[in-house]
Order: structure tokens, then sequence, then C-alpha cells
């Protein structure tokens, strides 16, 4: 599978006039029903977006092919399961992911509208929600909503990753002392969690030597002119 990736992000580099061709279709598989489960697309879009950070492609043909791919493979995906019901999800190649279809009906059915916007974001119910949602009957304008609307996100936030890490690396390597300042927060941060974290856990204790200390101080007996009162 690596090996495939590779062979693949080398095509896209040596033939950029493909690159958007090829990521319409990788973000129609990612959100077809069982091909999602098949292709590999999610390394290639974040390697994708490399590309785009480092000048080597541009971002607009990507992302309009990648949205494109997105909302067509959900729609297709959906038509499925409309116009061949509740025995779509009984194919046999779908039986090894029985669980992943059993959560996609709980999710759809609990949410809607809503899991057809967040499951694009869910990897194993990314291409089973669009199904289970047209064997459940929702309304064809309903769904092109959640889909479009889910695809504008999705398909930038995929190329997100690689394109941000080719920029600072590329700002890295135009001044060290990015690098630098980069590597000094990041200490910073992580020294600030820590601190954070440990007192946290004293935090516990200290409330709970505190709750010992009243209760020792309501539970201790009165002194000599307390009890001269009480008589």
């Amino acid at each position: 599978m690596e090996a495939l990736v590779e062979q693949a992000a080398d095509f896209i580099r040596s033939n950029a006039a493909w690159a958007g061709p090829i990521v319409c279709l990788l973000t129609f598989g990612e959100s077809m029903l069982i091909l999602g489960v098949l292709i590999p697309a999610t390394a290639l879009l974040l390697m994708t977006g490399g590309l785009v950070g480092s000048g080597t492609l541009s971002i607009l043909p990507i992302l309009l092919w990648g949205y494109a791919g997105a909302i067509l493979g959900d729609a297709l995906s959906f038509w499925i399961g409309k116009w061949l019901g509740p025995s779509v999800l009984r194919w046999r190649i779908l039986k090894r992911h029985r669980t992943t279809v059993a959560r996609a009906r709980l999710f759809f059915y609990r949410y809607g509208f809503l899991a057809v916007l967040a499951g694009r974001f869910l990897g194993p119910m990314r291409s089973t929600v669009p199904t289970v949602a047209g064997v459940m009957g929702m309304p064809d304008l309903r769904f092109q909503a959640a889909n479009v609307l889910s695809a504008i996100v999705w398909v930038p936030g995929l190329l997100a990753p690689g394109f941000l890490a080719a920029r600072s690396l590329d700002a890295a390597m135009q001044s060290p002392r990015v690098m630098v300042y980069g590597i000094g927060a990041l200490c910073v941060a992580i020294g600030l969690a820590t601190v954070v974290a440990i007192s946290r856990r004293k935090k516990p204790q200290d409330r709970r030597n505190r709750a010992n200390r009243i209760r020792k101080t309501t539970n201790s007996p009165k002194s000599g002119p307390d009890k001269h009162e009480e008589r």
C-alpha cells in the first residue's frame, strides 16, 4: 500500500495537469460506498496538500476538483441506498463491516441532518452514512444541503496538514531563526503543560487533606469552657 501511495505521489509531482482529476477521483472514492474502505485517499490528499503548500500545485483547481469528487461520491452513495433500499446493507461485501453499518444506522437515526454533516469526518462511517440516509428515506434536498456543506469544510481540512507542514518547513529553511523560535515556543508549551498537569494532580490531594482536617476539627472534643456552657 505504501508503494502504491508513493507511485501515485510521484505521478502527481511529474504531471501537475492531472493533479485535479486525480484529487477528484480520490475524494470520490473516499465518499463512495465500499470504495471508501479500499482506497488510501487520505495519505494521497495529505501529500497533495504538501505540494500545494510548496507551490507545485495551484490551490483553487485542487479545491474545485476535490469538492466535485466529494459531492458526487456522497450523492451516488445516497441514491444507491434510496434505489435499492435496506437490501444494500446486507451485501456480502459489507458483512465484514457490520459494526460500522450498525453504528452508521444508529448515528443517522439519532441525529439525521447533523449525522450527514459530521459523518464525512468520521473515517469508518464516511462512505456508509450517505447510503444509510438514502435507505432511511431522507429528503433529497436536505441530504444535498448537508452533502455540499460538509464537503466545503472536509476537502480543505484534508489538504491543510500537508499544506501547513510544507509552508512551515519552507519558512524554517528560509529563516533559521524561525526554527529556533519555534523550538523554544514548543519547549515553553511543553513546560507549561507539565506544570498544569502536576498542579491538577496535586489539587485532589490538597482537597482530600483539607477535608480530613475539617473532619478532625469537627470531631475533636470540645474545650473546657464549651463543656461548662453545656452544663
